[in-house]
């Protein structure tokens, strides 16, 4: 008697699990190292040079802000994992949704002399938790702002969809949906090579990490964006 068991999945979670244990890790532990070497600094030879303790306090914060961001995004990836099979039940209305997002960041839109476009009618109401759609537009407008051109415009298009055929192209396996609200975020940056396209929801990911760390990236937002989509039984498209 031979009796045989596909460990696939099993052995597929088990490296899922020591990858994401790694990443994290590896996050943490530059922060961390700085500021140890920092701390050993102020305590030692820079002991009482005022001028050293402004710019090491700076870069402590800095490094402490990156860490803080890390850790409130796994909870977030976390929270949102655990929920994601329970469907939403409140209506959102998107224009609000967005539009708070669009206030808030338009300061840092300025910053680099850009602006945040979007449409002049109201978007719509949709099914969907309030919160988790605001880190979704959080997040990626956010991103538009970092990685697109200075001087430029982020812009929000929002398209109402009612033919059946069009919302089974979107979401095949969603067959009762009479209707679905399309939002797309776009900016004016470099692109993005065609294979890190499949890529770039994946945790950690990312296509330049120096740069990603020094705009403040944690290398989760898409992560988090694709799973609040996913608890809305919605479809997540990146095109460049």
């Amino acid at each position: 008697l031979i009796a045989l068991k596909d460990a696939s999945a099993e052995r597929g979670l088990e490296r899922l699990r020591s990858d994401f244990i790694a990443n994290v890790s590896h996050e943490l532990k530059t922060p961390i190292a700085t500021l140890m070497g920092f701390i050993e600094t102020l305590r030692g030879p820079a002991k009482g040079d005022l001028d050293a303790h402004e710019r090491f306090l700076g870069i402590m914060h800095e490094q402490a802000g990156r860490m803080s961001r890390l850790v409130a995004d796994l909870l977030s990836l976390s929270r949102i994992e655990l929920n994601e099979h329970a469907r939403p039940s409140g209506g959102v209305e998107l224009s609000d949704v967005i539009g708070r997002v669009a206030n808030a960041l338009s300061l840092r839109a300025a910053e680099r002399n850009m602006k945040i476009e979007l449409p002049g009618g109201t978007m719509g109401r949709a099914v969907g938790d309030v919160e988790e759609l605001t880190q979704v537009f959080q997040n990626l407008i956010d991103n538009a702002i970092k990685y697109g051109r200075p001087g430029t415009a982020v812009t929000v298009n929002a398209t109402r969809i009612v033919d059946p055929v069009e919302i089974k192209a979107h979401l095949p396996g969603l067959r009762r949906a009479k209707a679905m609200i399309a939002v797309a975020v776009a900016d004016r940056g470099e692109g993005i090579a065609r294979e890190h396209l499949p890529r770039l929801t994946e945790r950690f990911y990312r296509i330049d990490p120096a740069r990603s760390r020094d705009l403040g990236g944690t290398g989760l937002g898409l992560a988090i964006v694709k799973h609040v989509v996913n608890r809305h039984r919605g479809s997540l498209e990146i095109e460049s």
